[in-house]
Order: C-alpha cells, then structure tokens, then sequence
C-alpha cells in the first residue's frame, strides 16, 4: 500500500456543550463567523413530516444570486460601498473556482476582499498580500485582504488608486460569483449588476424519511460518555455525519464490506426525518433555523434531542472569521449543533489539514 494511503489524513474536531440559556454562550457568534455555507441538514427522530413552522422559515430563505464574469473591479467603487458594505449583510464567493488550484475571491460581510492568488497573479498584481500558511518553504500561493471600508479606501486616497489601477490596468481579474445579501434595502443586487448576466437561484430541498433504525443514546450532560450512559460526542459526530449521506449502519463488527456501525448505548428509533437544503446560505438563515429547532420542544416530543449540520464550501478562502481555509484531500469545513430539549446543546467544528483549528 502506498505510503500515502496508509496513514490517516489530519484533521481538528472541536466539541463543546452549553445551554442557549447561558449568557455567554457563543452559539450564535460561532453561526455568524461561518460566513460561507453551502448545505444544512436537520436530522428530527421520531418524526415522519416537517413541522410546519420549520417548513415555513425554509420556504421564506429567498434567493441568492451567480453573477457572470465580475471583474474585482466592481467590488471597490464608491457606489457598491455605499450601497451594500455599509448596509452590511452582504457576501460574494467565486464560483467554480478551486482554493488549491486557481484564484480565488471573496467579499466578507465585514467588508473585507479576500483574493487568494498564485505566485505569477501575486507578482503580476503588484499589491501587499501574505504568502499562504499552507504553500511550504517555496510560497506558492498568496492572500491577498482589502478593507473597503479603510479610510484609505477613499476614491482621493493613494491606496484607493493603486488598488484600482491593479484591478482594472495591470491585472484585471473577473470571476463568477455566488451573492447573497440579508439586508434587503436598496439597491437590489439583479439592479446594481444589471450590466452582467445575473441569474436569481432557488435553494433546492431535499428529505426522506427512515424507519427502525439504532440512533445513539444521548445525554446532555454528558459530552465525553464517561459515565456509560450516553454517546460520547465524537462517535456521534462519526455516526451523524453516516447517517446524514445516508450510509448504512446496521454492520456487524465482524463485517467485511463495513465495519462502521452505531456508537453504544443505542436504542430503536421508529423514524426519524432528514431534511437538507443547499444553495449559497448565508449564517442569518442558519440562525433562523437554529432559533425554530430550538421551538421545537415547546411541545412534548418522543425524542430528546435534534441536530442540525452545516456544511461550509470547500473551496472557500476562508473557514471561520478570516481564518484561512486550504484544500488538501477534502476540504472539510462544517459545524453542527445537536439540540436537545432542556436548551442545552453540543457544538462540534470540524475542519481539515490545512485549516488552524476552529476558534
């Protein structure tokens, strides 16, 4: 076997438990700094149908938008300053762009420009930037970050000017980005690009329902299932993470094909419900699901806990606030809360190799 295949890729887990009762819980700030997302699954057990109050704050998450061949050069000017980094709320994402491979853009809702570029782009640019944490002894890739909201940034300001000079003059860049906005004052986005090929995107939903299966027993107060009573939090994570890509794990230890199967102490689960949407999800529409699922147990219910798993975009510059986000095997990138019904909650944040541990 190669050497490669032999060792197991490294990878950071991060667990911790809470209440949302807690006045320093961080629950809603960790949701807010996972700027770009782009699948949320709920998992319900014994459940067979989405309730209607969730059905009703999926249905109402709107539209996000891909606009065609932007040039960077848009993102600078007064008008889009004006308009949309001051309202805040707003993010863009290049689209079909690989973090490991090609160039690749993002507008942050702080009103940050994060270019992440090769050597040759770097050099070609001509502006200050970083080399990558993950490029080696040899830099290879670079980041480059620009505040739109510096006083430097002023159309009289020298920074201003070079900036633009490079965007527009020396290297012009233009990408296809994914923008969304939680902030529906005006201008509209199809409005302010009226002069690009903007197309209006639709979530997709997609759901199914299981029936007799072996779910993990859990206890909120138990994180570490040290007292034998609960799943602990890390072979949940393992099993949830199965069970959300629909993987068979009624295996026995012994088996061959698999051996995976569910973390002890487990019981019988009648049906459980699982619903995922994907499209460009902005963390205001991740919270609004958190806050309904958390609703969810103002009525009794035959299960004690749910989750909720978001996955971030893999090839995204950044994972958590501007901490960088590298590639590498899989571009791993996600968080997820299991809910349970006294308000406390487990969060687990998940990133790959080439990714600082998530804050």
């Amino acid at each position: 076997m190669l050497p490669a295949l032999q060792a197991c890729p490294r990878h950071l887990l991060v667990c911790e438990k809470s209440s949302f009762l807690q006045e320093k819980s961080r629950h809603s700030s960790h949701v807010e700094a996972h700027h770009y997302n782009y699948s949320v699954s709920v998992l319900l057990p014994e459940c067979r149908h989405l309730p209607d109050k969730l059905k009703h704050v999926i249905a109402g998450m709107g539209t996000y938008h891909l606009i065609k061949n932007l040039p960077l050069h848009e993102f600078i000017k007064p008008e889009f300053n004006d308009g949309f980094i001051k309202q805040g709320l707003f993010y863009a994402l290049s689209y079909n762009t690989r973090i490991d491979q090609d160039n690749v853009a993002a507008v942050l809702p702080t009103g940050k420009l994060i270019i992440s570029v090769n050597k040759d782009t770097y050099e070609e640019l001509g502006l200050q930037g970083k080399p990558s944490l993950y490029s080696g002894k040899r830099a290879m890739r670079y980041i480059i970050t620009i505040d739109l909201t510096d006083r430097a940034m002023s159309p009289d300001g020298k920074k201003f000017q070079r900036v633009r000079w490079a965007l527009t003059e020396k290297k012009p860049l233009s990408f296809d980005f994914l923008v969304a906005r939680d902030n529906t004052e005006e201008p509209s986005t199809m409005s302010y690009f009226s002069n690009y090929v903007v197309k209006e995107c639709l979530y997709k939903m997609s759901s199914s329902v299981s029936r007799d299966l072996t779910f993990p027993v859990l206890k909120s107060e138990d994180l570490h299932g040290e007292k034998g009573k609960s799943c602990c939090a890390h072979e949940f994570f393992d099993w949830l993470g199965a069970i959300s890509n629909n993987i068979d794990c009624n295996n026995e230890s012994s088996s061959f094909i698999s051996s995976f199967c569910c973390p002890e102490p487990n019981t019988l689960v009648g049906q459980a419900y699982l619903c995922t949407i994907t499209g460009f999800i902005t963390p205001v529409k991740i919270q609004q699901l958190v806050n309904q699922l958390r609703e969810y147990f103002s009525e009794p219910k035959l299960s004690q806990w749910v989750s909720l798993v978001v996955h971030g975009f893999a090839d995204s510059p950044v994972s958590w606030r501007e901490s960088e986000h590298g590639f590498f095997k899989g571009g791993e990138n996600l968080y997820s809360f299991v809910i349970f019904n006294n308000e406390d909650y487990w969060l687990h944040m998940a990133v790959g190799t080439h990714d600082s541990c998530p804050p």
